[in-house]
């Protein structure tokens, strides 16, 4: 894999050997000299390079410049791998063949993404396949932060002549379990910088006529509710910043956008149109396609100004979530889409962020 020429990442200062396994940075170019650059550590993306409407090239994901700005990141999810499961399981306890499993409660009484020491962070085996792809392979056993079987674990990140970061996943375990595997990029079409803008008057549009409201401590509720009528209306695109902050109980729950979209679907696991987003001031565009049948939406709600690349700042809202899912406490709500995994079965997920101007 070649040094990043845009970026200004330099690959020793993410090579490292952390947990016994070799840390480094990969850097995938398409044939238009566009970049993304990846660590091994939590699969992290820690640069996404492309041009804006008058063909600027910056950097339109947070991360980090160093393997120890990653490891020790007050966001310890930034633009990383997420699992065993995304996003929250209530109270960390579930139940599968009449087995009670208890995990570890890291978001308020819950437990969130797979646990302190989840696959964010953990160093994953890499296998380069050729200039614009990158195979990461993590084995995760059984009983890892409480969840059951031994799970093996493909991710192949590719990157398209056409701007396109394709991420496929694959999975096979030896024991029923749950799983929900994703990628937590913080997206800063703006580009970022000192301080990095925030996504205010970024346009967005998401493809789903139905949401998952939460409770106070960001648990589903069991209900699916219609958008309509309510801030999480983007069947049509509008500012992200209109109605993140009206007078609405959801909205106060996730103290903005930290919801999952139930994404409008013809069947079953289609790749198919999530949502888009348009930064008006560079022109960039952002579109996500994705076989899951969710997404969360997170607007960078809790995000405090800390450093981050090359001297960059990241100040509350000045990102926007996509993570492609099954829906939150899945295990524990019998209606939503099933999460579990049986042995001699194989989860597969397909998720693309394509990048554009206009």
């Amino acid at each position: 894999m070649e040094e990043s020429k845009l970026s200004g990442l330099k690959r020793e200062d993410f090579q490292s050997t952390i947990q016994g396994k070799r840390t480094d940075l990969f850097t995938l170019v398409n044939k238009s000299g566009n970049e993304v650059c990846i660590t091994n550590y939590g699969g992290a993306i820690v640069a996404i390079m492309v041009p804006d409407r008058d063909g600027r090239i910056a950097n339109v994901i947070q991360g980090h410049d160093t393997i120890q700005g990653v490891v020790e990141s007050p966001e310890p999810f930034l633009s990383t791998l997420i699992g065993r499961y995304g996003n929250r399981i209530c109270k960390g306890h579930f139940t599968l063949d009449a087995k009670n499993y208890s995990l570890a409660i890291n978001n308020g009484p819950n437990h969130l993404h797979g646990g302190p020491t989840g696959y964010h962070a953990r160093v994953w085996d890499f296998e380069p396949i050729d200039s614009q792809t990158l195979k990461l392979h993590y084995f995760s056993p059984d009983g890892e932060e409480g969840f059951p079987g031994n799970l093996d674990i493909n991710v192949v990140y590719r990157w398209t002549n056409d701007n396109e970061l394709v991420i496929d996943y694959e999975a096979t375990t030896d024991k029923k379990t749950i799983i929900n595997l994703t990628s937590h990029g913080f997206f800063s079409l703006a580009g970022i910088a000192n301080p990095t803008p925030d996504i205010m008057d970024l346009q967005c549009q998401i493809n789903a006529d139905f949401f998952i409201p939460i409770d106070d401590t960001s648990i589903p509720t069991g209900e699916v509710r219609s958008v309509k009528g309510t801030p999480f209306d983007f069947t049509t695109m509008r500012a992200v910043g209109e109605l993140i902050d009206a007078d609405d109980e959801q909205i106060r729950n996730g103290a903005g956008y930290d919801h999952c979209f139930v994404l409008n679907k013809h069947e079953d696991g289609e790749l198919s149109f999530a949502a888009k987003i348009f930064e008006p001031n560079s022109g960039r565009t952002m579109e996500v396609y994705t076989t899951e049948p969710g997404v969360q939406v997170y607007t960078d709600n809790w995000a405090t100004g800390y450093s981050g690349q090359h001297g960059a700042t990241f100040p509350r809202r000045s990102a926007i979530c996509f993570e492609a899912q099954h829906f939150p406490d899945t295990p524990n709500r019998g209606h939503f889409p099933s999460a579990v995994l049986r042995p001699g079965q194989k989860y597969t997920q397909t998720t693309i962020y394509k990048f554009g101007v206009e």
